[in-house]
């Protein structure tokens, strides 16, 4: 009579022993990696989260702003992220002493440039990921129509702006 086989197959063995070695390593790294998040050495880098970044109030013109570098009333280099809320909201004409660069970052922003102001007619929209250059002394206005518009606004300060009469 054959004596039945007592010993698991070599597959089951394999399986059993390649889990076995895996488990420990596994178990160790899910254990940092939740327990302890790198620690930046703040004289190299700093960094604010989106939750940690301060927005101002909600203007008449239905933007937000939340300085990021500088300050954009000195001489000087600034940063600052613009949002512009969703309800047909728009700057009038007007136009800043210096140049200024802008990322869309979220939503499409509605640009338009001279006196004429027509938001309906007289804009162009700039999704996510559009660059923009306002020129310093140009006429301008932009805003947001059915969604809101994120943006990083970069340029020399100080960021005045000087309206402009309709026409």
């Amino acid at each position: 009579m054959d004596e039945p086989n007592v010993y698991p197959k070599t597959e089951e063995v394999m399986i059993v022993s390649v889990w076995r070695y895996l488990a420990i390593p596994l178990a160790l790294a899910a254990t940092l990696s939740i327990g302890s998040a790198a620690e930046l050495n703040p004289a190299a880098v700093v960094y604010k989260l989106p939750d940690q970044i301060p927005w101002g109030p909600v203007d008449t013109h239905g933007a937000q702003n939340a300085v990021v570098v500088g300050d954009p009333t000195k001489p000087g280099f600034y940063m600052v992220y613009t949002k512009w809320t969703k309800g047909n909201h728009f700057s009038h004409p007007h136009f800043h002493p210096n140049d200024r660069y802008i990322v869309v970052l979220k939503g499409t922003w509605w640009v338009g440039s001279g006196a004429k102001f027509d938001p309906d007619k007289g804009t162009v929209a700039m999704p996510a990921g559009s660059f923009v250059t306002h020129y310093g002394k140009r006429v301008h206005w932009d805003g947001a129509k059915d969604e809101d518009a994120v943006l990083l606004i970069m340029g020399e300060g100080p960021a005045t702006a000087t309206e402009v009469a309709e026409k």
